[in-house]
């Protein structure tokens, strides 16, 4: 759980008295954003919308303040979201089907809780009047060539339009797009750490040219959190992340390991990107972050070089990409190990 930090960071009153909806929420990403959103904020509920009930009882033992809500719902179940959605001002919309291979071999599934859910979403947030949606994206969004990413990229080209579609309504919707979350539930780093205590004698890398983007739960929650206040409808965000070396997160959990090269799996990438080259005349580059523009022009003009907290972006290069296998920025072994460290 994040420690404490002045609300005076993250704009004091931006969701104290508000009702804040997280769908998706017994995963990894929502348990530590309800918990920095109880530490730095007052909100008058917060609603924990997801499917699995045993999660949610074990959740209700870890926040079981008298602003919790918990309802259990499916994005797929459009009735069940416009019930949940009223009074609600803030919605975080983390619920997806992610597991790569998994999704080319149930592909059906996958659209239907990835870009069916993303429209009953859109529809519910409308009709309800909320004021700010800010949806989840992933790095495999950008140039797919997995069915999770081809979903999630029609999720975020949904997401967009639908400050158009909103139309007279104040409901705004905006994007965050980032990459592979440090000891988040199904990544890396705890499978690698269960195959040591399970026994395992060497550890299985896919290729060992393989890197990806970084960044910890609590980064992720802070960038969701800074998405709020600087949204306008329609960008999608890009926080400036470290890269890591596969081959190296490996070296940093067991060094005398031997490595194990069993092959890139259904739908991966060697490296992947956030900022795609085809993208780069709608990327501005802020400090710590970039945002990438709608494609489409809506009705009402925005000007995206100056974001809503007044921070000004640049455009940047013709061609520009954003790639974690030429990042300027990557992790040592050494930085690795530190990090592991903070990862319970």
């Amino acid at each position: 759980m994040a420690g404490d930090v002045p609300p005076s960071l993250f704009g004091v009153t931006v969701f104290d008295g508000k009702n804040i909806l997280i769908t998706g929420a017994t995963g990894s990403f929502g348990k530590h954003f309800i918990g920095t959103l109880l530490q730095r904020h007052r909100p008058q509920k917060v609603i924990v919308f997801s499917r699995d009930e045993v999660k949610q009882f074990e959740m209700q033992q870890q926040f079981n303040s008298p602003v919790m809500r918990y309802f259990l719902g499916d994005v797929r179940d459009p009735d069940r979201l416009m019930q949940a959605l009223r009074e609600v001002d803030y919605v975080v919309h983390a619920a997806a089907l992610k597991q790569v291979p998994a999704a080319e071999y149930n592909p059906t599934e996958v659209i239907k809780t990835n870009i069916h859910g993303a429209e009953n979403l859109i529809r519910a947030a409308i009709h309800n009047e909320v004021r700010q949606v800010v949806a989840l994206s992933t790095d495999k969004a950008a140039n797919p060539v997995n069915l999770y990413g081809a979903t999630k990229l029609a999720s975020d080209k949904l997401f967009a339009a639908a400050n158009n579609i909103a139309g007279g309504h104040r409901t705004r919707f905006a994007v965050v797009r980032y990459g592979n979350v440090v000891g988040s539930r199904g990544s890396v780093l705890p499978f690698f750490r269960k195959l040591i205590a399970d026994g395992a004698r060497e550890l299985p890398i896919t290729d060992p040219r393989a890197t990806r983007f970084w960044i910890t739960l609590e980064q992720g929650v802070d960038f969701v959190l800074e998405a709020f206040k600087r949204m306008q409808g329609g960008e999608l965000f890009v926080p400036r992340l470290p890269s890591i070396r596969i081959t190296d997160l490996a070296k940093s959990v067991a060094p005398d390991f031997p490595i194990k090269i069993i092959g890139i799996r259904p739908g991966e990438k060697l490296h992947e990107v956030m900022c795609p080259r085809d993208e780069s005349h709608l990327t501005l580059a802020f400090q710590n972050h970039y945002v990438i523009k709608p494609t489409i022009t809506f009705f009402s003009p925005v000007n995206y070089e100056k974001d809503a907290t007044g921070a000004v972006g640049t455009p940047v290069p013709d061609g520009f990409e954003y790639e974690s296998g030429k990042n300027q920025h990557f992790l040592s072994v050494d930085d690795l190990r530190a990090l592991n460290n903070t990862i319970a």
